[in-house]
């Protein structure tokens, strides 16, 4: 039987803040571990969408294009929490770019640029597929603090507004309370039958990466690698695993691999790339583009 996982969470060096996943690599690797396809989820951004969309077609990978997100939380304005958004459609991925400029233009908190919850409707989000962010979501983090009827609160929210495009993430890291999360996340998403999806949260191609990751984040935090008081974020398993490390890691949950495949068989986003798309100014009558702008120019100088 031939083994499938997905890498659906997953930033790339366009992720300045804490990855060192070059697209070229990450594509190589790919292939060379035979995964049908691998999704791009940089945090805040679709800076890197080009250049992974044409190496992930150059590589024979399907290209899934996504973000990940951070959601302000109202309670603790410095502790957002995350959610990650794939794009199943051209739909989806225009209402996704409407999302990321909202959110710079009207979402920046101490240079971080965030969305408000309430920015997530049923129309915002039509065509996007949602993540729950694991335990850095807020129902992961209503989960391990022992809040169980706020944890279906917030699932009840995300339900309401992506239907059956919610998936509850989960992850097998090594991070405190993760195992906690899992087994609590897993009755829940049983007992409200919600699909479950597993995802290895990758910033480093190969596990040998993990010191060179970690010099990149203590370069954007402004601690020193040697300081063993610092925060210490991620672990060496967050690295490109193959399908079979990641069938072995959750072989007690093999839906929330086949959950992958299905995900990536949901998304399919044709872009044209190469052309240029203007957008169509309103112009009077009387005049052509070219002689307004003109007169406008002139005007403008005057």
């Amino acid at each position: 039987m031939t083994i499938s996982f997905v890498h659906l969470h997953l930033h790339t060096e366009f992720s300045i803040v804490d990855s060192t996943v070059r697209v070229p690599q990450l594509m190589e690797q790919a292939a060379a571990l035979g995964m049908p396809a691998v999704a791009m989820t940089d945090q805040s951004n679709l800076f890197g969408l080009v250049k992974f969309y044409r190496k992930a077609f150059s590589n024979g990978v399907k290209p899934l294009i996504g973000i990940d997100l951070r959601v302000r939380n109202p309670d603790e304005d410095d502790r957002p929490y995350e959610l990650v958004l794939l794009c199943q459609d051209i739909h989806g991925y225009r209402n996704l770019t409407r999302l990321i400029s909202r959110m710079y233009l009207e979402g920046q908190h101490r240079g971080a640029p965030m969305v408000d919850r309430s920015w997530l409707d049923a129309r915002s989000t039509e065509g996007l597929i949602a993540l729950s962010g694991g335990i850095r979501g807020d129902i992961g983090r209503a989960c391990i603090g022992g809040k169980p009827n706020l944890a279906e609160e917030h699932l009840d929210h995300w339900l309401g507004v992506f239907s059956d495009r919610f998936y509850i993430e989960v992850t097998r890291l090594g991070r405190s309370g993760e195992e906690e999360y899992l087994q609590k996340s897993i009755r829940l998403a049983d007992e409200r039958r919600v699909p479950v999806v597993a995802t290895n949260d990758v910033r480093f191609i190969k596990q040998d990466d993990f010191e060179a990751h970690e010099a990149r984040v203590c370069i954007q935090d402004g601690h020193m690698l040697a300081d063993a008081g610092r925060p210490r974020k991620y672990s060496q398993q967050q690295y490109l695993k193959s399908a079979e490390e990641m069938c072995a890691l959750f072989k007690d949950i093999p839906v929330a691999i086949h959950n992958t495949v299905e995900i990536a068989r949901r998304c399919n986003l044709d872009l044209t790339l190469g052309e240029s798309f203007l957008p169509v100014f309103p112009v009077p009558d009387s005049q052509t583009t070219e002689e307004y702008l003109r007169t406008e120019s002139a005007a403008g100088l005057d």
